[in-house]
C-alpha cells in the first residue's frame, strides 16, 4: 500500500472563506480531518468531505494528535491537520513535522492568514507606516509558558525603531502587558487595540492607549482569542507618503523621467 500524505493547513483567523483556496483543495479531497477545535472556526469543516473522518484535537495530547496522523497516512489516507491562522505563527508545528519525518511520511505545509493580518484588516490599517513604522514585531505573552526574553525587550525595540507589535495570547493578562511595555519605556499615550476574534461574526475591537486598554478590556469581558496591536500603526496622527508612487523617487518599473 502506498504511503499517503499529511497537509498542514492554515485555517485561517475565523471567517471560513479566509482560507486558501489550496487549503480549502486539499481540505476537499481529504479522507481525514485533524482540527484544532479550541482555535479552528468548525464553519471551516463545511469544505471537508461528507464521508471524511474528522477529530477534534483540542482534548488530545500531542503524542495522540500524532498517532492519527502516522497511522491514517501509512493507511495511504489523505490527512488534513487544520491549524488555526498560519502554521508558522504559534502553529505548534515543528512537534508534529519532526515525527512524521521520522516515520517516513511525506507531508506539505499550506500557509494562512494569520490573526495579526485579520485583526489589521478588520480596523482597516496598515501595520506598516511609511517611513515611521517599518518594522513588525510579533510576540506572545504569557502567565506560566516559559518565554526567552519579555515584552520588556520588545518595548525597547519598539522605542529605538518605531516597530509596531502584534501580541498573540496576551488578552488574559492585559495587565502584565501593559506593565513590562511601559518598564521597557513606552509612554502611556501609545495607541493600543486588542481586537478579539478577528473575522468571527462576534468579533469585537477595542481602542485605547496603553494608559487605559486594561480597564477597556476588564469592561468589554475579553479573555482570551485577542491580538494586540501596539504602537503608531493602532492611532497613527500622521500618515507620510510612500516613495513607490511618488514621482520624486524613480525605480527600477518608473525610471527618472525627464
Amino acid at each position: 500500500m502506498a504511503v499517503g500524505k499529511v497537509v498542514f493547513i492554515g485555517a485561517g483567523p475565523g471567517d471560513p472563506e479566509l482560507i486558501t483556496v489550496k487549503g480549502m483543495r486539499y481540505l476537499q479531497a481529504a479522507d481525514v480531518v485533524v482540527y484544532a477545535g479550541s482555535l479552528v472556526n468548525p464553519e471551516v469543516l463545511k469544505w471537508a468531505r461528507p464521508e471524511a473522518e474528522i477529530y477534534d484535537s483540542s482534548s488530545l495530547t500531542l503524542e495522540e494528535i500524532v498517532q492519527i496522523l502516522i497511522r491514517k497516512a501509512s493507511e495511504g489516507r489523505l490527512v488534513a491537520r487544520l491549524k488555526s491562522g498560519d502554521p508558522s505563527i504559534y502553529g505548534a508545528l515543528w512537534e508534529e513535522i519532526i515525527p512524521l519525518e521520522a516515520a517516513g511520511i511525506p507531508y506539505e505545509v499550506v500557509p494562512g492568514v494569520t490573526a495579526a493580518l485579520a485583526a489589521a484588516a478588520q480596523m482597516r490599517i496598515e501595520l506598516t507606516i511609511p517611513k515611521r513604522a517599518q518594522h513588525v514585531v510579533i510576540t506572545r505573552a504569557s502567565a506560566r509558558v516559559p518565554m526567552r526574553g519579555s515584552l520588556k525587550d520588545v518595548a525597547a525595540f519598539m522605542l529605538a525603531t518605531g516597530a509596531v507589535a502584534v501580541v498573540y495570547t496576551g488578552v488574559h493578562v492585559i495587565d502584565k502587558v501593559v506593565r513590562e511595555l511601559s518598564e521597557g519605556g513606552l509612554p502611556p499615550d501609545t495607541p493600543v487595540a486588542v481586537v478579539y476574534k478577528a473575522t468571527w461574526p462576534d468579533q469585537k475591537v477595542v481602542r485605547g492607549t496603553l494608559a487605559d486598554i486594561a480597564a477597556k478590556v476588564k469592561r468589554e469581558r475579553i479573555v482570551k482569542d485577542a491580538v494586540i496591536i501596539v504602537g503608531e500603526s493602532a492611532g497613527p496622527q500622521e500618515i507620510p507618503r510612500s516613495s513607490v508612487y511618488d514621482p520624486a523617487h524613480a525605480h527600477s518599473y518608473r525610471p527618472k523621467r525627464t
